[in-house]
């Protein structure tokens, strides 16, 4: 995925009507998690951008600052893998989201997600999830899976194997409990 300077803002607009509202001076004052949050997904898209696009020293900046937000926040999703519209509820336990994972849009995350390896050295096992999924708390995808739109993946399911379109997933491992209604 190489985001444009077009992209890039298309994606920042949609990131923002996710999160409900543009952080404000109070909010950085106050040390409101939104603003944090806000801030963490701004500096990535960034990133993504100025990666993309070869501008070494603004890439430079923005990596420093993401690198920074990275370890002060426990989140660690790596570049070029998210969708528009991305949104991470709270910060509060380690987030992680490995290269080969590619997540469509309008996803949302709550805190503890890990999509990992299955293995020490497994670069090579790619994850694809579809557009409008829900991760619950604490979550786990292992291994080369790939992830319908429009699932629900409960709180602390471990995911090893490829789930469908509008399911609802838990347990450990995880399970389909039931197919919505479209």
């Amino acid at each position: 995925m190489i985001l444009t300077q077009k992209d890039l803002q298309r994606y920042l607009a949609a990131d923002l009507s996710r999160l409900g509202r543009k952080p404000t001076l109070k909010d950085w004052l106050l040390k409101n998690e939104s603003w944090y949050i806000w801030r963490y997904i701004r500096t990535l898209r960034h990133v993504e951008y100025h990666l993309n696009a070869h501008h070494r020293l603004r890439y430079l900046w923005h990596f420093f600052w993401y690198k920074r937000l990275c370890f002060n926040l426990k989140v660690d999703i790596k570049p070029n893998n998210l969708g528009a519209g991305f949104r991470l509820v709270h910060i509060g336990d380690l987030v992680r989201i490995k290269r080969d994972c590619t997540i469509g849009c309008n996803c949302t995350m709550l805190p503890g997600v890990v999509i990992g390896n299955k293995h020490f050295d497994s670069h090579d096992e790619p994850v694809y999830i579809g557009d409008n999924c829900y991760f619950g708390l604490g979550a786990k995808i292992f291994g080369s899976v790939t992830i319908g739109s429009n699932v629900t993946i409960g709180a602390n399911a471990v995911v090893t194997k490829d789930i469908p379109d509008n399911a609802v997933v838990g347990g450990v491992p995880a399970r389909i409990i039931k197919i919505k209604k479209t």
